[in-house]
């Protein structure tokens, strides 16, 4: 049997992490299986890098797919905007 990938998550709390990741936000995750399997999911966040965090700090979300489609387009031309500034 396939195994389930959660493939959005919803910040709920940014303590100790106030710069890089805003409570409210969907963010992609990248799968990693060393990390889930610590309890940690790895996102890109608003350094524009990618980062550990404890799965705390979210909650899993799903969404149809023609969202996820905008949302993973969205955050693709927002990485390419934001290594054009760097």
């Amino acid at each position: 049997m396939k195994e389930m990938r959660k493939h959005f998550a919803l910040c709920l709390d940014n303590t100790d992490y106030e710069v890089s990741i805003i409570p409210g936000k969907v963010y992609r995750v990248i799968p990693d299986r060393k990390a889930e399997e610590d309890d940690f999911i790895r996102i890109l966040d608003e350094s524009g890098e990618d980062y550990l965090y404890h799965n705390s700090h979210f909650a899993f979300v799903d969404f149809p797919k023609s969202v996820e489609k905008k949302l993973i387009a969205l955050e693709t031309s927002v990485y390419q905007e934001h290594r054009m500034h760097a």
